[in-house]
């Protein structure tokens, strides 16, 4: 259990908004949920946003009220919608819409979603001085600054339930199953899945997939009687490597199949940590803006709600998690 912020209301909002950007992920809704009626019950009206900046570009947004969030909490992606908004990035655009949002009598939003989202929301507070507060909603768990981000712990699981099946199978025809998970840049999904699912081996981004070093472990393998892998492979900048890892295990005599999970990681209903995580973020995130706060993310590091300056951020980027290779390769001989 994370303990919550102690934040003494310094400040008055009669109205706020809250948007869902960049990918959905499981959990969106609960934190949508949670964001609403801690407002409604600090005696601040909401304002949902539409198709995230598209939306708020647009001035798209209607009234919420506690009936409006009612039975979502258990339902994955976003009531809200999300959408790309090329518009957004126009200095001009971001000026215009701060000012109808300040027509609308709307003082501050919330802006849930991951690190471009966030970089989005600390680029607007700045240059037009409307405040933002940040929570972090992406299943690639790459945003620095907080240990877990809204979604991850849903992926994980439904990949994993996912590779629990192929290694059934893997078993059975004495097969090398090379799965292909989503995580971006990060390797968080891959790296976990890769512990929790038993593989032989975990290729992170910007880690060397050099097929000698695969065939040699698998080699070990079948030294020691067994015949069946599972290779866990993080999404990369080249769709085809996956494809064509599968294809030269093959031509060197290993039954090699490819499985590319893909979107599947991003929908289903959110599991209990992640409900729970985006229900004390989304209500610390209300709390923060009363409090006076602005310009900042919600997180937790331990069993702790953070509030970290979005400037920090959008300029680090989170470590990729190496620590886990070395146990994996420990645990799978």
């Amino acid at each position: 259990m994370w303990r919550l912020l102690e934040l003494a209301p310094n400040r008055s909002l009669k109205r706020i908004a809250v948007l869902t950007s960049g990918g959905d992920a499981p959990g969106m809704n609960a934190a949508i949920r949670a964001v609403v009626r801690t407002a409604l019950a600090r005696g601040v009206e909401v304002r949902g946003v539409q198709k995230g900046y598209s939306g708020l570009v647009e001035s798209n947004w209607l009234a919420m009220d506690r009936a409006s969030v009612a039975n979502i909490l258990q339902t994955g992606g976003t009531v809200l919608k999300t959408a790309r908004c090329e518009a957004f990035l126009s200095p001009a655009t971001r000026l215009d819409t701060a000012a109808r949002l300040r027509g609308a009598g709307i003082e501050a939003l919330v802006v849930i979603g991951g690190d471009g989202s966030l970089a989005g929301a600390h680029q607007f507070q700045q240059e037009t001085g409307f405040p933002v507060i940040g929570v972090p909603g992406t299943i690639d768990n790459d945003v620095y600054g907080t240990d877990d981000s809204i979604g991850y712990d849903t992926a994980v699981n439904t990949a994993l339930e996912a590779i629990d099946k192929l290694r059934d199978t893997a078993t059975s025809h004495e097969r090398v199953f090379l799965v292909e998970v989503m995580g971006r840049s990060s390797g968080f999904i891959a790296a976990s899945v890769g512990v929790a699912g038993g593989a032989e081996i975990v290729l992170l981004p910007r880690q060397p997939a050099d097929v000698d070093t695969i065939c040699k472990v698998l080699q070990d393998s079948a030294a020691r009687g067994k015949y069946s892998s599972l290779i866990i492979v993080a999404e990369r900048d080249d769709p085809q490597l996956t494809p064509k890892l599968t294809a030269e295990l093959s031509r060197r005599g290993y039954q090699s199949r490819a499985a590319i999970l893909g979107h599947i990681q991003r929908g289903g209903s959110p599991s209990g940590h992640d409900r729970i995580l985006a229900s004390v973020l989304g209500a610390a995130a209300v709390d923060a803006l009363l409090a006076g706060h602005s310009d900042v993310m919600v997180g937790v590091r331990g069993e702790e709600l953070v509030l970290t300056p979005l400037a920090e951020v959008t300029a680090n980027k989170k470590p990729q998690p190496l620590e886990y290779l070395s146990l994996i390769e420990q645990l799978a001989t």
